[in-house]
């Protein structure tokens, strides 16, 4: 695949699963929430609080993993992380009460904070140069792909095992360790750090490269916005605002993950021709005449048609995302620490 040994091909097939999954993982509970809080008996204001405290804990996740990844390597730290994100996944199914749920939802953010640093310097640092534009728009579909799978399971399956049955099926990614471990070989840039006895201390990291940190966290929150603020409550909008069934929800989140797969490949790949910059910037702005359709159509066809549209600009902005904070790395600014910066933003 596009002139790479099959090493550089298991790598990166490792870190687009994991990102794929981790995904799948976070992005069931978004088609769960009316069923979790009718199940505990309280409003959608108090069960929405899992995705806030989800994402309000990834730094630590980032903070703690990246520094491993850097110390440790990439490769036995991001099997580590898939473990830790599937079990707290998996007793997320067995929770008794709303309290118990949201503690084991922080304990899940935490693992889920390392996966995005810790896969994508794996891959970026094990394929060759040249492909990185294409790397970063197939490394970043992973996201959409892994919110299509939810979306097909949630459609399938929902009815059939409930919502707890759901965070069971979340518990599939440790499958893909025994791939890592026998197939995937450590990302040769951090060896070759580690043969120079470079230092990977953080503290110094930052306080000597504050400037372009303050830079990526910002960037990234941007880039955080645009994705979780026009995905993470659409099927709750859809189900609520629109009332449609879990079918119809399915369908249309399945569509529009369909065009953010498209959309983060597609601007990827023209990135490579144009610049990253560039092409982050068209996908942005077309996302903004899409947006009544998206947000104020009637109809499932009119909705779904306009957020496939929002989510082949959104993932596009994201296409050209992966490959900046890995460009920013030095010998003295560690790959996997610019990781951290997007669970901060």
């Amino acid at each position: 695949m596009f002139g790479w040994t099959p090493l550089q091909r298991n790598a990166a097939i490792a870190s687009f699963s994991s990102w794929t999954l981790d995904a799948f993982d976070f992005f069931v509970l978004v088609f769960l929430l009316s069923d979790i809080a009718q199940a505990f008996q309280v409003g959608m204001e108090e069960v929405t609080l899992a995705i806030l405290l989800t994402l309000a804990v990834r730094p630590i996740g980032a903070l703690i993993f990246g520094r491993a990844a850097e110390k440790y390597g990439r490769k036995p730290i991001l099997m580590l992380n898939i473990v830790f994100f599937s079990v707290f996944e998996l007793l997320s199914a067995a929770a008794p009460s709303l309290t118990v749920f949201l503690l084991l939802r922080v304990l899940y953010g935490v693992a889920m904070g390392g996966i995005w640093g810790v896969a994508s310097s794996l891959a970026m640092e094990s394929i060759p140069d040249r492909s990185r534009g294409l790397m970063s728009g197939i490394f970043q579909a992973g996201y959409p792909f892994g919110y299509l799978l939810a979306a097909v399971a949630y459609g399938l399956l929902f009815e059939v095992v409930g919502w707890r049955g759901m965070f069971v099926i979340g518990a599939a990614p440790i499958l893909l360790l025994p791939f890592i471990y026998f197939c995937v070989e450590e990302s040769p840039v951090w060896l070759a750090a580690r043969a120079r006895k470079e230092s990977t201390a953080l503290l110094p990291v930052l306080k000597s490269h504050w400037k372009l940190c303050v830079y990526l966290v910002l960037l990234m929150a941007a880039f955080n916005f645009f994705s979780h603020g026009t995905q993470d409550m659409y099927p709750a909008f859809l189900k609520i605002q629109h009332g449609f069934d879990p079918k119809t929800v399915s369908i249309i989140a399945i569509s529009y993950n369909i065009a953010s797969i498209i959309g983060g490949i597609f601007f990827g790949a023209l990135s490579e021709r144009i610049g990253r910059k560039k092409a982050i910037i068209i996908a942005a702005l077309l996302a903004l005449p899409v947006i009544p359709l998206w947000a104020f159509a009637s109809g499932s066809f009119m909705l779904g048609l306009g957020a496939f549209m929002m989510q082949f600009m959104v993932q596009g902005a994201w296409g050209g995302d992966p490959n900046l904070p890995q460009r920013t790395g030095t010998s003295e600014y560690p790959r996997g620490v610019a990781g951290v910066c997007l669970p901060v933003g």
